[in-house]
């Protein structure tokens, strides 16, 4: 009799506890209200962008190594690709990280080219287009450029670049008349370049 309560009691105890684990829910306030919890996006870093137009194509990068490994070899070991969906009908080839190669979405350089999202405030970017690196410490300079592909405002060093390519350095309104020694800085020492003293 004594043996048939205790079990009795310890199924009541594991069927409730069991059925508690199950509920996919969190508990908010006294009253025990049921609070649906949304699962987290993930989140991107929208800070470096980089854009290589090389042979018809376009390549796109949120990762300087990936982008530097596209520099010297010519291709990257992942990539996604969208043929013919450039704007003049190139195909699109997406260069990604080890950790984005598995990701249909959340993955920040096919965000940013999509523009689903903006850079960062700390924004650096990379066009190389036509034989030049133009480069960008802002998203709305980036994305002005790549509307008319030119910079009204620049800074430029022939020649100074990885294959002697020229480096022009995009000015706004609000620095033009500033040589931009910051973003020299974050240009050559990606590149490990040497920064002269002017």
């Amino acid at each position: 009799m004594k043996h048939s309560r205790l079990a009795y009691s310890l199924a009541a105890v594991s069927t409730l506890a069991a059925a508690g684990c199950a509920i996919p829910h969190s508990y908010k306030g006294t009253d025990a209200e049921i609070v649906e919890t949304a699962p987290a996006k993930p989140v991107m870093d929208v800070s470096d962008y980089y854009e290589a137009h090389h042979e018809g194509r376009i390549y796109v990068f949120d990762d300087f190594a990936t982008y530097k490994a596209f520099l010297d070899y010519g291709h990257t070991a992942y990539r996604l690709v969208r043929i013919g969906e450039g704007p003049d009908g190139e195909t699109i080839v997406f260069g990604l990280t080890d950790d984005d190669k598995a990701k249909r979405e959340g993955i920040a350089s096919v965000a940013l080219y999509d523009g689903e999202v903006s850079g960062a405030e700390n924004f650096y970017g990379e066009v190389l287009y036509d034989g030049r690196f133009y480069v960008f410490d802002r998203w709305e300079d980036l994305q002005a450029f790549k509307g008319s592909w030119d910079a009204p405002y620049r800074f430029t060093e022939i020649g100074a670049g990885p294959g002697s390519r020229t480096i022009v350095y995009v000015l706004h309104d609000g620095n033009k008349e500033v040589r931009p020694d910051a973003l020299i800085g974050r240009f050559k020492k990606r590149h490990g370049l040497p920064i002269r003293a002017y």
